[in-house]
């Protein structure tokens, strides 16, 4: 199986082409470092008008998706210490959230004095919902390059259940915590607007609701919030544009309360499902979900090449994987 000589995509990812180098399409098409830089500094810039435009006009000038890992963590520390914003945390119980992730939220939110708004569906119905995730053929293999099915449905309904929070609220920012692997920075900032957001939606809503009916219909936005595009909020991706390096990370928040946990895999400080969900990935379509974002830290120089493969090279706990199987009535 062949992999990129630069960066740590191989054969099984969609859409991969080598050149004779054994260099993929992906990273000969990556910006260069300079441009890159240059293109990082102008969102900062955007950001800090839009801080400055947007603060202090509402209960809440921001909300940010809260689920007690590092990354997100770090963004919430950003937001508040750096850019002063008042903020309310918000957070969603897939009931898979690791004992050290629940205790660093709560460490974290009492250090710095925050709002904390969590959403719990039943379990039942969650429980379905990841049970069909798995199943079923719910996304189109482009979508599931990024990420695992089950994690997509996850972050799907942590996506559209904020914006429906922030609209309510008339919130004007909704902060999510994406890698700048995970996400590049032309799309880190931007207004959402209901034609963009009715389409985004109908990707996840319809597959869902084809299994699932009425029932998924309180985690969506509605016709309701739809008809109020004045309240519709910017979507922010700080990660993106203001660097992004692991050990300062680590340091950083280690100083509010957060501590890293012993009780998920090796891709992810929050949530016991990981493992589960990327044995599946792999078994179904050959690569491993976190591939993409590792080669795109690699390309920026924020992860060696060889890190990135020994991460995507561990396998997942059986234990772990066990005890989630049996929780779903795998």
């Amino acid at each position: 199986m062949e992999t990129c000589k630069k960066c740590v995509l191989s054969e099984p990812f969609p859409g991969i082409r080598f050149d004779g180098n054994g260099v993929c399409n992906f990273c000969r098409s990556s910006e260069d470092g300079k441009k890159l830089e240059s293109v990082k500094e102008e969102y900062a810039q955007r950001f800090e008008a839009l801080v400055t435009e947007l603060k202090g006009k509402n209960c809440y000038d921001g909300l940010l998706a809260y689920s007690g890992g590092k990354d997100s963590t770090y963004t919430l520390y950003l937001m508040k210490e750096k850019y002063g914003l008042k903020l309310l945390a918000f957070s969603f119980n897939n009931w898979f959230q690791s004992e050290r992730a629940a205790k660093n939220i709560q460490n974290v939110l009492t250090h710095m004095g925050l709002d904390h708004l969590v959403l719990s569906p039943s379990f039942e119905l969650l429980r379905e919902m990841l049970r069909i995730s798995v199943h079923q053929e719910l996304y189109p293999i482009k979508a599931l390059g990024r990420a695992t099915s089950i994690c997509t449905t996850c972050l799907s309904l942590v996506r559209f259940a904020s914006l429906k929070v922030a609209i309510e609220k008339e919130i004007p920012l909704v902060i999510f915590a994406m890698s700048p692997g995970q996400a590049p920075v032309a799309t880190s900032i931007f207004k959402t607007n209901p034609a963009m957001l009715r389409k985004m939606q109908g990707a996840i809503y319809q597959p869902l609701h084809r299994y699932l009916g009425e029932a998924i219909r309180p985690y969506f936005l509605e016709e309701r919030h739809f008809a109020k595009a004045d309240r519709f909020p910017y979507s922010v991706n700080p990660l993106a544009f203001l660097g992004y390096d692991e050990k300062e990370i680590y340091e950083c928040i280690q100083q509010i309360g957060w501590l890293p946990p012993d009780d998920t895999d090796a891709n992810s400080t929050n949530c016991l499902l990981n493992a589960f969900a990327n044995q599946v990935h792999q078994e179904k379509y050959g690569f491993h979900p976190y591939a993409f974002e590792m080669a795109g830290l690699v390309r920026m120089g924020m992860l060696s090449r060889e890190e990135g493969l020994r991460r995507l090279a561990q396998p997942g706990d059986p234990g772990l994987i066990g005890r989630v199987k049996e929780k779903l009535n795998f």
